[in-house]
């Protein structure tokens, strides 16, 4: 049984009623949405969390990655940051470890927070390979289902899975004079191994038994955009468009056979192209909930890429995109702090609060206008509570050590909202 199953049955499950209540939406458009597969509910049935609905018609939701490298690991410091990004509004939380105890950090994850839980199998079995003294390019296809299963049995809620590499997307791929090539980990992981190989991918070749494993634990694939442009020069190319084609058979494939899944979409594309992208994807891929990293719009930006990933995510969200992916000021520097974490979400919480207001949800226009009637009643800790970030604006505040609470120390007596106040 899986949410999709059960949509397709007519069945209202306890998660799609969860959903509604929190979307506020009627119940039965959640079924028809997961029915449709233009909806998904991450849930393995090994994990009891709260139920988030990502797709079509749902606010736009936050992921944050954390997790060791195998140059730094301190699974306290990887708990806190997972631990701050949920208090901090993020939906779902993906361990990205890949250092030798990845291990025991997903579990220590899993233990401490309450929203879904995403990983990519390919880290683990690319650690598998290394711990057998061989490289990456040797990896037996049995240690990927096998880290994929296991990760399943954990309780695992979704899966980035890059199984729109093949060797035809590959060999073209040679050709195509990329600056970037490949920046996505899995993606060259696979690539290089059907090189070296000279052997289909496993996560294409043997799709089938991928769809078994996600049916029996109601695992929502989350595939890969393996091919994704690392700058904007590669954006939209035709590496990138091809390998979104395969995804969109690959997408029908597991609509039909039961099973809930997103598309992972581009990191680095150009503010004109961001909406192109996304309606390319909603067509090629049959409406399922886009996946987005950022994106980002504009390559001269390190150490800022939380502001160029939420212009790049209001423009995606709003045009189609259903899950934004954080983008952290540490982005292509090292791995995030607790406080890049915090940044992070917050600047994509903006981005998608933006895209959800210009798409017209309900949701999403009761808080502006309950921070609308704050700010005309000065009613300063109604506008902290609302307030994605309740400290800082307090601190602000709390600075200008004012005895008139009618008053801010920009304007001060001269405040236009104070003068007219019952006038209009």
């Amino acid at each position: 049984m899986t949410q999709m199953t059960e949509a397709k049955k007519g069945n209202i499950t306890p998660e799609m009623k969860a959903v509604a209540d929190s979307e506020k939406i009627d119940v039965e458009k959640i079924r028809a949405g997961v029915a449709k597969g233009t909806i998904v509910i991450p849930k393995n049935i090994n994990r009891n969390t709260k139920a988030y609905g990502i797709g079509q018609g749902l606010t736009t939701k936050i992921n944050a990655n954390i997790g060791s490298s195998s140059k730094i690991e301190d699974i306290d410091l990887e708990v806190k940051k997972a631990k701050l990004a949920v208090e901090f509004g993020a939906d779902a939380v993906m361990d990205l470890s890949t250092g030798p105890n990845l291990l025991e950090f997903r579990k220590a994850i899993m233990s401490e927070v309450d929203v879904p839980i995403g990983t990519v199998p390919m880290y683990e079995a690319g650690v598998i390979t290394l711990n057998k003294g061989k490289e990456i390019i040797d990896m037996d296809e049995d240690d990927i289902f096998k880290a994929i299963e296991n990760q399943a049995k954990e309780g695992v809620d979704f899966m980035t899975l890059h199984c729109g590499i093949n060797k035809d997307v590959v060999t073209k791929l040679q050709d195509a004079k990329r600056v970037m090539g490949i920046v996505s980990r899995g993606g060259t992981f696979l690539a290089s191994w059907i090189l070296h190989n000279d052997e289909e991918n496993p996560l294409f070749s043997r799709y089938d038994y991928l769809l078994e494993l996600a049916l029996e634990y109601d695992i929502t694939l989350s595939l890969g955009d393996g091919l994704r442009p690392g700058c904007l020069s590669d954006a939209t190319d035709t590496p990138q468009i091809q390998e979104l084609v395969t995804l969109g058979t690959l997408v029908k494939r597991a609509q039909e056979a039961g099973v809930q899944t997103m598309v992972e979409g581009p990191g680095h594309v150009p503010l004109n192209q961001v909406k192109a992208n996304m309606q390319i994807q909603k067509t090629l891929c049959h409406g399922a909930p886009f996946y987005v990293l950022g994106p980002i719009v504009t390559d001269l930006a390190p150490g800022y890429d939380h502001i160029t990933g939420a212009i790049g995510g209001a423009i995606a969200a709003s045009s189609g995109a259903d899950f934004l992916c954080y983008v952290t000021p540490a982005e292509h520097l090292t791995l995030p702090s607790l406080e890049d974490v915090k940044e992070g979400v917050i600047a994509s919480k903006i981005a998608a609060q933006a895209a959800d207001v210009a798409l017209g949800l309900d949701v999403a226009w009761d808080k502006e206008r309950q921070m609308s009637q704050a700010r005309r009643d000065f009613d300063w800790e109604a506008q902290f509570d609302l307030a994605f970030d309740k400290v800082k604006p307090r601190h602000y505040r709390n600075k200008c050590e004012l005895d008139d609470d009618e008053m801010c120390a920009m304007c001060g007596e001269y405040c236009a909202v104070k003068i007219a106040k019952g006038d209009f």
